[in-house]
């Protein structure tokens, strides 16, 4: 923007100003409404504002930076599923525009829109270009996918999740011994068959992947969705940072009979044998994997 027509709107004010001030706020993270106030009170908000390094509340924001993608994810994805809750929103519900519903989060439209858009990946909302953005119609895990998405983006808290992955396996397998889908135990078996195949043969690459979904299978027979979405997210997280050095017969060995130890459980419809035997599996887990 040339400085004559910053000239004019300063003096004259204009359409374009709101388009100013909202990419002045967006660049000095601060709220739209610091703009609104009084310049004596915006001078002295301002003043403050530097002094405390970014850290003042109110229309400067609390000290924010440009908003982290993945926690913005995260608000939207409680914002609309609190508005499900009380019956503001349902499937196929067109949601706020962008303007409005950046500044009730306190957040700049193209941090919103980027978020949006991730939203829109993971089938939580359709964007229709031209006509707003909607709840989606389709059948997905409204409260699950959002929570998978944002282990993916903090792949960095790996003891944190390490903890998530060895509570929720336990409870996976406990789960599974009762497990009465005749479907998903005869899967399981298939794959625990493949698994000893691939021992057997000293297949140690098709071995581990066989591993991941021998777990991935245990978590179906849970028959707890949440722990099934969660487990896999995991456990792909997992093998993508993983820096594992199982590439020697020894280990192999000692997973197939943890693993042997676990299904002879689950089978035997043993709750307890079957946590206790995953929570013995787990912990010496912890020792084969090095990671980023």
């Amino acid at each position: 923007m040339s400085v004559s027509t910053l000239s004019n709107l300063e003096s004259k004010g204009g359409s374009q100003i709101n388009v100013v001030v909202e990419k002045l706020s967006e660049q000095l993270a601060m709220d739209v409404a610091a703009f609104s106030l009084r310049p004596d009170l915006f001078s002295e908000q301002l003043d403050s504002y530097a002094c405390a390094g970014g850290g003042t509340a109110g229309p400067f924001g609390e000290g924010r930076r440009k908003p982290d993608i993945s926690s913005l994810v995260n608000r939207l994805t409680l914002y609309f599923a609190d508005e499900i809750f009380r019956g503001a929103l349902r499937k196929g519900s067109q949601i706020e525009s962008d303007r409005d519903l950046a500044k009730k989060l306190g957040v700049g439209r193209s941090a919103l829109r980027e978020a949006l858009k991730v939203l829109f990946v993971m089938g939580i909302v359709d964007i229709c270009p031209g006509q707003g953005t909607y709840i989606s119609e389709r059948d997905t895990d409204f409260f699950v996918i959002p929570l998978s998405w944002s282990l993916f983006l903090n792949s960095t808290q790996i003891d944190s999740i390490l903890v998530v992955r060895d509570l929720l396996e336990e409870k996976a397998a406990e789960l599974s011994a009762s497990c009465k889908s005749e479907e998903k135990l005869a899967k399981l078996g298939d794959v625990f068959y493949q698994l000893k195949v691939a021992y057997e043969q000293e297949n140690v690459q098709d071995f581990l992947d066989k591993d991941i979904e021998f777990h991935v299978c245990i978590a179906e027979c849970s028959e707890n969705p949440v722990i099934y979405s969660e487990i896999q997210t995991i456990r792909n997280l997992l093998r993508r940072i993983s820096q594992t050095g199982m590439a020697d017969m020894k280990q192999v060995r000692e997973i197939y009979h943890e693993h042997l130890k676990i299904y002879g459980a689950i089978l035997s419809g043993e709750p307890d044998g079957a946590r206790r035997a995953m929570h013995e599996h787990m912990q010496k887990s912890s020792s084969r994997y090095r990671f980023f």
